[in-house]
């Protein structure tokens, strides 16, 4: 606990901020395995626009269910061409983010699969998740975006950079404020690891899904990476 609470501090994000284009080279060089692999290794994304999207999910079967995570109740929607939303949802706000799905994707089959849903988040946040095989995800967005995205599938497990460092991966290093609202456009939690992003003081600054919860995220991390070892699950290191 000691050690969590220490890696939450905006200075120990300011010394990972300071780290982390050598922690990129150095994953994208070498393909590190263990707490330092890349969410790549293990995610694969395809990205559509969104009336390539729309069009695409007509008919199709989309499956949600409310579960827990180690970091509080997340919804879950899979199709058979992979996770295409992810978010911590408080239970009582279910039926809403079950609506706006439906305004999104008016011609999909919306079908609720608890316990299918729930099996997929404890897969999603197992600590040997990426022995288990890799996860698909589907998403849209306009182009910038899904570079934005892609991007962010390169930051090494515990790595943390600022929005402007982000935007000099994408070769744009003017344009920190379009990538924030790209990275804030984000609805895949987590496995699309926008929690990784600070602001250039090294504060955790905003996240969608509430900036305790961006801040558990990165201190798990932090101290999961320090230790060596990934063994350790999200659960018993909050505990």
């Amino acid at each position: 606990p000691k050690r969590f609470l220490q890696f939450l501090t905006v200075e120990h994000a300011k010394r990972q901020m300071g780290q982390t284009d050598d922690l990129l080279s150095l994953s994208l060089e070498s393909g590190l395995s263990g707490p330092g692999r890349l969410h790549d290794l293990f995610v694969n994304m395809e990205a559509m626009s969104p009336g390539e999207f729309r069009r695409a999910a007509a008919g199709m079967a989309m499956r949600y269910g409310l579960g827990a995570t180690p970091f509080g109740p997340a919804l879950i929607v899979s199709t058979p061409r992979g996770i295409c939303h992810l978010a911590f949802v408080d239970p009582h706000e279910k039926q809403l983010v079950v609506a706006a799905l439906r305004q999104a994707w008016p011609d999909a089959r919306l079908e609720e699969d608890a316990s299918g849903s729930a099996a997929l988040l404890t897969r999603v946040f197992s600590p040997r998740c990426a022995d288990d095989g890799r996860l698909s995800l589907w998403v849209s967005g306009t182009n910038f975006q899904i570079q934005v995205w892609r991007a962010l599938l390169q930051v090494p497990f515990a790595g943390l950079l600022s929005y402007q460092q982000l935007a000099g991966l994408l070769g744009r290093p003017s344009a920190a404020r379009a990538v924030g609202s790209a990275v804030a456009r984000n609805r895949i939690a987590y496995l699309i690891p926008c929690h990784r992003v600070l602001r250039g003081s090294g504060e955790f600054g905003s996240y969608h899904w509430g900036t305790t919860r961006k801040a558990a995220l990165c201190g798990w991390e932090s101290a999961t990476a320090e230790s060596g070892t990934r063994d350790q699950s999200p659960a018993s290191a909050g505990a």
